[in-house]
Formats: structure tokens, sequence, C-alpha cells
């Protein structure tokens, strides 16, 4: 009987969100279709799904944060009827982004604490799936921090650990960890290490605070290193919202995130958004006019091995984005992604991002 409500919910958020059989991504005023390898119809046998969630706030107080603002009586009247309400539209996008699946891997950005991820896997359907949560609390300043879900039938960790990050050159600033997880897919056949990141922003203009995403990326780039040495082999997934794009030195040189997988050197990875941003010119958020590409996946060359039993193509990775997760942008040509909150005024949408995703297959 549950079971059979957990159908008949999933089936009417479909059924209410449905669109187009074609995906249309617009950019600077152009709508593009992406290429067939992108449909719903071809899922892999683990999705992986990234998506920072915009401000994930419980309704407490918790006087060790800056949660103020997203409290009953903060400046956006965060209350529970509405912190209920963002579970359910996170829900609803991952159900869909699944492809009738729920997704194996979530990763999770701008989340306040392990709480508010209990509470997804726990109040809306997704407790049909048996999720399990992976978390630490950072030291952000804003108090938001990163996390894992994942499907205990399909991923089994081993162990997990985050990279704590300290400027040497700004000790007063304080950004989110690097999450690393490793764990157990394809019937316990193989090992993959997933790095979550949510590196530090923008404020403050690209260049003057592009040292602290370059000195977040060597960090994790000397645990890379540290993996491959030992196996060249060695399956590691890269995540998160690096709030740089993919041709930018974080990405492109320190974490060596290559767009050209027939050109690969050794320690090099392959970054899936390089070819859809810089050759398709797609996005996953929109800053003023344009669609940026700062939700990344980049994974090693282990998993586009043709005798790797667990694999990518250089398709597997894409942007998800739905006619109902956008609305039309009243400061720009085109559409933006519909989020919680419109400035001041509540909206009761899903997210400043789009989510993207990726998919492993097994032999």
């Amino acid at each position: 009987m549950k079971k059979f409500i957990f159908f008949f919910s999933v089936l009417s958020l479909f059924v209410f969100c449905k669109t187009p059989t074609k995906t249309i991504v617009e950019t600077q005023g152009t709508k593009i279709e992406p290429s067939p390898k992108s449909r719903d119809d071809q899922r892999g046998d683990l999705r992986f799904v990234n998506y920072n969630v915009e401000n994930l706030y419980d309704t407490y107080d918790d006087t060790t944060k800056d949660d103020e603002e997203f409290l009953p009586w903060g400046l956006k009247g965060w209350n529970k009827e509405r912190y209920n309400q963002k579970l359910k539209n996170i829900f609803k996008v991952l159900v869909n982004v699944g492809g009738w699946e729920m997704p194996e891997i979530v990763a999770v950005q701008e989340i306040e604490n392990r709480r508010v991820l209990e509470d997804l896997i726990n109040l809306t359907p997704m407790s049909e799936y048996k999720y399990g949560v992976i978390h630490e609390d950072s030291p952000d300043n804003r108090g938001v921090d990163v996390g894992l879900l994942f499907r205990r039938d399909k991923f089994t960790p081993l162990q997990h650990s985050v990279i704590r990050i300290k400027f040497p050159f700004d000790t007063l600033v304080k950004t989110r960890d690097i999450l690393m997880v490793k764990g157990l897919v394809n019937k316990m056949k193989d090992t993959i290490t997933i790095f979550v990141f949510h590196s530090p922003s923008r404020r403050g203009g690209e260049t003057a605070s592009e040292p602290r995403r370059v000195y977040v990326a060597e960090q994790a780039r000397i645990r890379i290193d540290s993996i491959l040495n030992k196996n060249p082999d060695s399956k590691i997934v890269l995540m998160g919202d690096f709030n740089d794009e993919p041709d930018n030195k974080s990405i492109l040189e320190v974490l060596r995130g290559k767009g050209d997988a027939n050109n690969l050197q050794a320690g090099d990875m392959y970054n899936f958004m390089y070819n859809l941003k810089m050759n398709q010119g797609l996005g996953s958020y929109k800053f003023q006019e344009f669609w940026n590409c700062i939700d990344n996946l980049i994974v090693s060359q282990g998993l586009l091995s043709n005798k790797a039993t667990t694999y990518c193509t250089t398709n597997s990775g894409q942007i998800y984005n739905k006619d109902w997760l956008v609305m039309p942008d009243d400061q720009a040509p085109g559409v933006k992604p519909v989020r919680t909150y419109n400035g001041p005024q509540y909206v009761g949408g899903f997210s400043d991002h789009l989510p993207v995703y990726l998919d492993l297959y097994f032999r």
C-alpha cells in the first residue's frame, strides 16, 4: 500500500510539471536543444545529481550561525510552512532529474545543517528509498555546508572526511569544507571517491576573489594526486558549485578538468561542463543577462576507460533544465531559474541554480 501511495505521488508530480519532450535551454537570447544523448530515457545505472538548493535553512535559531534572515521573525519571514514547501520542491526536482527513478547519489550545497537533510529524506516520499546522509559542519560565515545523500542499496560508504580550508593569505575568511566520500558501487566491485565542493563566491569581484577558489582547488588537487599516484585508474568524481566556469584557472589549470577527452595527459581529468558551456553556450546559473556554468562535473580518466566495469561516456554529464524550473526574467532577456525568493518577495520556487547530473554505467 505504501509503495502504491508513493507511486501515485510521484506520478502526480510528473503530470503536474509535464513539459515538451525536448528540453529547451536558453542562452543569451538563443534557445538551444541539447543532443539526444541527454534524453531522460537514456538513464545510466547510477545517476549522480549535484544541486545547489539555495539557502535551505531550518526555522530554528542557531546562535553559532548567521541565520537570522531565515527565521520566522527575520527579514525573509521564513516559517515552517515555507520550509516544508522548500523540502517538497527539492524532492520534486530530484524525482524528475532521476528520470522515474530516484537518483542514487545527490550532492547538495547551501544547507544549514544535518537536520535539513534528514527532514528532506524523512518528510518527503524520499523516505521510501532509504537514503543515507553524509555531512559535517563547516566553519562558513553564513553557516551553510555541503552534504551527500546516497541510496543505501546502490552505494556503500567506506569512509569520509573533510578538507578544512584555512587561507594563509586571508585568515579572517572562513568557507565551506570540501567533503570527500569513498564508497563501493556496482555490487561492490568498484571503488569511487567523490569530492563535493562549494568554493568561495565571487563577492568583491571575480579577479579579487579568484585566489580563494584557486587555493581551494589546490587543496583538493593534493588529495587527488595522492589517490592517482597509488592507482592511476582510480575512479574519482568531482561535483559541486565551484563558483568558477570550466575555463577558469581553478578548474582548467589547478584541478586539470579538461574539455577534450581525446587529448588528456596523465593526471588530467575530464569536465563535462566544458563542452556544454564553451561550445554550446549553456549554463546552470544566470548572472545578470548571462548563463554561467559554475556547477561542474569532473571525472578521472579511470571512469572513461573502455576497460572499466563502472564507466561513463563524454556525454554522460548534463544540465537539467525544464520549463517549470524557469520563469521570465524581468531584468534581462529570456528566462531565469525560479527561486524561493525574488529579492524580498516570496515566490515559493526552487533555487537560483539548475541541477546538473552524471550517469555511470555498469559492465
